[in-house]
């Protein structure tokens, strides 16, 4: 079912300072279904049609790449969809370009308060919403869980995996660095590079993986989830002017730029064979 779906993924190589880099681009891997999505999607989907759900149900906020892949996924796939959107006062307002696409692709959207959604991991909302959607297959935020997890394994070849020393890739929610860590060789550095202002992201994936070879740092998230600052928003727009590759500003940007900047202190070397993981989101991008 997945499979079908997915085309060839290309590589491109570039210099960065110096530095010769090599980018997977998982964002050309589907269209709607687009980067690190649709490995985080894969398994969810299959598992849903095993159990015999003919209707799935996830969240996400008003720009969420997940909500938008997810809309299509189920659509393709013949099932029903349903999305929890953060932000009740969103329901009196015209929908932005990533809400419309969901509700184009039959996303039905229900729109619930910012403390609603911050409960949505708890035993108590998931009982009042199964009890409300008992014929939907749940999928958690972003998409990530185990088998999320066993998907985005499956990003990395074999032959990513005997040719590159340091792998890079832009975190989340942390579910597709944990597939990375746990597809990787012992000897592989897995850097991640948080959106998000803090370090917990690197508690919950320590409850993922029992790798040690991998580090998440927050240097380059510019102050936070889809913060941005002009020094970003000008790396981005010379590095796609450069290099004929589109970044968006809330994760790839931040991760390119953060790699830029490390390449220039020294704190990746040249003779370093780099691998960076475009994870895509392309349709939040802003016009920089």
């Amino acid at each position: 079912m997945f499979d079908s779906l997915a085309r060839a993924i290309p590589y491109q190589t570039l210099q960065l300072h110096g530095v010769k880099i090599t980018i997977k681009r998982l964002d050309l891997v589907h269209p709607q279904i687009s980067g690190n999505k649709f490995f985080k999607l894969k398994y969810n989907f299959l598992d849903a049609q095993r159990q015999g759900f003919k209707k799935v149900l996830t969240f996400g906020g008003a720009y969420s790449n997940h909500i938008a892949a997810a809309s299509y996924a189920a659509h393709a796939c013949g099932f029903a969809s349903a999305g929890m959107i953060r932000g009740e006062e969103l329901a009196a307002r015209p929908l932005n370009a990533t809400l419309q696409t969901a509700q184009q692709f039959g996303m039905q959207l229900r729109f619930i308060s910012r403390e609603q959604y911050r409960q949505k991991h708890t035993a108590e909302f998931l009982a009042q919403l199964q009890a409300s959607y008992p014929e939907h297959y749940v999928i958690p935020e972003g998409g990530t869980n185990a088998l999320a997890i066993q998907g985005c394994r499956e990003i990395l070849t074999e032959n990513d995996l005997n040719n590159f020393d340091l792998i890079c890739c832009a975190a989340g929610t942390g579910g597709t660095i944990a597939g990375l860590i746990e597809a990787s060789r012992p000897q592989q550095r897995i850097l991640g590079f948080s959106a998000l202002k803090g370090l917990f992201l690197n508690d919950d994936v320590a409850k993922l993986t029992t790798k040690t070879n991998w580090e998440i740092i927050d240097d380059y998230c510019c102050g936070g989830y889809a913060k941005t600052t002009p020094e970003l928003l000008q790396f981005i727009r010379l590095f796609e002017a450069e290099h004929s590759l589109p970044l968006e500003q809330i994760y790839t940007g931040k991760m390119l730029f953060g790699i830029s900047q490390m390449i220039q202190r020294g704190e990746i070397a040249s003779d370093q064979r780099v691998l960076i993981i475009h994870s895509g989101g392309l349709q939040g991008k802003l016009q920089t």
